[in-house]
This record gives structure tokens, sequence and C-alpha cells, in this order.
């Protein structure tokens, strides 16, 4: 089973998760204890990048983006109360096609 999805979906939702922690510390002055479970997120976010099935790194990395982009959306949405507008979703969309022939596009090598 290729997890390569559910890694992409969990390290969108962790490394959101671990910056609005320090969001929430910085800009709506929570306490400083909001770091301690982002930090915790924010590593959990890099490793779950390691699952996905990619020779390169750097390929790994940039197809996220577009994952992260639309993960950022839905969080603006279900956290924040924002629902994104026809642009949001445009913009998202464009970027999780380029992420897709990044990611899933035919190699020589």
């Amino acid at each position: 089973m290729n997890l390569t999805p559910f890694a992409y979906l969990g390290a969108a939702l962790a490394e959101i998760a671990g910056c609005f922690s320090f969001w929430a510390w910085l800009r709506l002055g929570k306490s400083p204890f909001w770091l301690v479970p982002g930090m915790i997120s924010l590593a959990l976010f890099a490793w779950l990048l390691t699952l996905v099935d990619s020779d390169a790194a750097g390929r790994t990395y940039a197809a996220y983006g577009g994952v992260y982009i639309a993960a950022s959306l839905g969080w603006l949405w279900a956290i924040e109360g924002f629902r994104p507008d026809r642009w949001d979703i445009t913009g998202a969309s464009i970027c999780l096609v380029g992420a897709d022939i990044i990611l899933l596009g035919p190699r020589s090598i």
C-alpha cells in the first residue's frame, strides 16, 4: 500500500498545527506552553515526509507544497472559521495539479 497520500496529509496537519502554536503564542497571546506541542508537531511533520515514496527529498518537498496549500485552506475554514473563496479554491487546485505533475510525472532516470 502506498502511504504517500496519508504521509502528505498527516505532514500538512502536523505542520499547520505546529506553526499555529507559534502563531497562537505570538499573535494571540497564548501561553508559551503552547510551543511544546507545537515543536512535537513540527518534528512529526518532518518524520512523516520521510515516508513519502520518492527517491529525491527536494521533489518530495516540492510536491508537498501543493498539499500544504490545500490543507492550509482547510484549516482556515475548519479552525479559523473563514470560508475559502473561489480564488483560494482555484489557486489550491492549480497547486495540487502541479504537485501531481512533480510527484507522478514519468522520469527518464
